[in-house]
């Protein structure tokens, strides 16, 4: 469930910092509801491009039902100053 375009501009952007994102919806922690919950984490970061492609194919095999996206930033930035930073947005149809 990844969008291979947008993969290799993450790899192949000029920062040397990768950052692998996964997105998903899950349940509630919450024991008292059956609400769904829209969760991104940063599952790796690596300035080798190679191990980020063999790590990228193990989460998309392991995790076939989430989201995943590379992103090239660079070290030493607040991300928020970037025109585009990491994220993966999760809109309500998601949760439905």
């Amino acid at each position: 469930m990844t969008d291979e375009k947008l993969i290799k501009e993450g790899l192949n952007g000029k920062d040397s910092l990768k950052i692998i994102l996964s997105g998903y919806v899950d349940k509630s922690e919450n024991e008292n509801t059956e609400e769904k919950v829209g969760v991104v984490s940063v599952m790796f970061v690596s300035e080798n491009k190679e191990l980020v492609v063999k790590k990228i194919e193990e989460f998309e095999a392991k995790y076939p039902e989430r989201y995943f996206m590379v992103y090239s930033v660079p070290l030493d930035t607040n991300l928020e100053e970037l025109n585009h930073y990491p994220s993966i947005a999760i809109f309500q149809s998601d949760l439905n």
